[in-house]
């Protein structure tokens, strides 16, 4: 009995059933019978007990339906998602292998799934944060994904998080990460004279307190708009680059700044010119719009330099992109005019959506190809 809601998606392999459990936020789980993969609606952010339950249920309902017995359980690299706890429990339980799946490696996997690819692909990943295999905190990254196999061959230059996750929910801790990343500490309380928290925030920059370093391309985004002022504090999540992913649309298109990134020694993208330029330049606060566009341009310029010379060295020119961040349309179309070349193959998410919503079809993929 085939649930309508569910989606199904044929898979270039075949294998023993498969339970993933997905991420944290925009939980689905997937399950597998042989080449075929069915993901779940979507059970939504895992901070309460309703959508926790409803996870739960959700892996019960799909094994009774497809009358499907997992031999092996997925799950996410880090130890405190309730999806975790649950793939761990629920092997205890059925005394199945378990396979923790790093984020990225997994939202890679689900591009690969989608498309049925099983040769080696280039990956870019760009998303708010996922537990990377040093255990920091990913967000983005140049990946070389060859099944099983994930390797990382470069990312975007660090960034502190003042305050852990609460960095994520307050971008003008971001943009105060920035001026500290550039050594200009001093700066913080002044131009955020009406932050109440701005004189803690800046002593945890200068003495390394609660501060963990990302190379999350959602907080470089959290980062340029507190330095533009276009959001301080979000409400809801990734409102900041909504924003400016806005403006830039009202703006149109603008040509990218030059010099506004680097691209050092260990192959990390450095875009601290950029934000140099975003602190500095008072005209690009009084016009927002042009300010996004030349942000949003810069990016994509940096990103593609990035991956035609890692493609180049690594020779592989095929081209996967998952993570959040591929939601915003400007960034998506600005990397797809500028990778449209007959050297590559580029690979977008197609039946789902690019977020952690896809994580599960990823980390099914990722095992089937372990066991094989």
């Amino acid at each position: 009995m085939f649930n309508q809601t569910d989606i199904i998606i044929p898979l270039a392999i075949s294998g023993p059933a498969i339970l993933a459990c997905g991420a944290w936020l925009k939980n689905t789980v997937c399950l597998t019978q042989e080449n075929i993969a069915y993901i779940s609606p979507l059970i939504g952010d895992l901070a309460t007990a309703n959508t926790r339950q409803l996870l739960d249920q959700t892996v019960y309902r799909m094994c009774k339906n497809y009358s499907i017995q997992p031999e092996l359980v997925a799950h996410d690299l880090h130890p405190d998602f309730y999806s975790t706890h649950f793939a761990q429990a629920f092997a205890e339980q059925q005394q199945l292998p378990l396979l923790a799946v790093q984020h990225h490696h997994a939202h890679i996997g689900a591009i690969c799934a989608e498309h049925r690819l099983t040769q080696s692909v280039m990956a870019l990943a760009l998303d708010g944060v996922g537990l990377g295999s040093n255990n920091t905190l990913w967000g983005g990254e140049l990946l070389m994904v060859d099944g099983a196999r994930s390797e990382r061959l470069g990312h975007l230059t660090t960034l502190a998080l003042p305050g852990g996750d609460l960095a994520a929910q307050e971008p003008w801790r971001m943009a105060a990460a920035a001026l500290a990343r550039l050594n200009r500490s001093e700066e913080i309380t002044q131009r955020f004279a009406d932050q109440p928290a701005a004189t803690i925030v800046t002593n945890m920059l200068t003495k390394s307190l609660n501060c963990p370093q990302t190379s999350s391309m959602g907080r470089l985004f959290d980062a340029a708009a507190g330095l533009l002022g276009v959001s301080l504090t979000q409400s809801y999540e990734a409102q900041a680059a909504l924003q400016l992913e806005r403006l830039a649309v009202q703006h149109g298109s603008a040509l990218a700044m030059t010099n506004g990134f680097r691209i050092t020694e260990k192959n990390n993208l450095d875009f601290s010119p950029l934000l140099w330029t975003l602190i500095d330049n008072h005209d690009l606060k009084q016009n927002l719009p042009y300010a996004a566009a030349l942000f949003h341009a810069t990016l994509i310029e940096g990103l593609a330099t990035w991956i035609k010379i890692t493609a180049e060295k690594h020779q592989v020119f095929n081209l996967a992109f998952g993570g959040g961040c591929f939601h915003n349309t400007v960034l998506r179309h600005g990397l797809v005019k500028q990778l449209t070349t007959p050297d590559f193959n580029l690979f977008f998410s197609q039946q789902l959506p690019p977020d952690d919503s896809a994580i599960a079809l990823g980390q099914a993929w990722v095992a089937l190809q372990n066991i094989r």
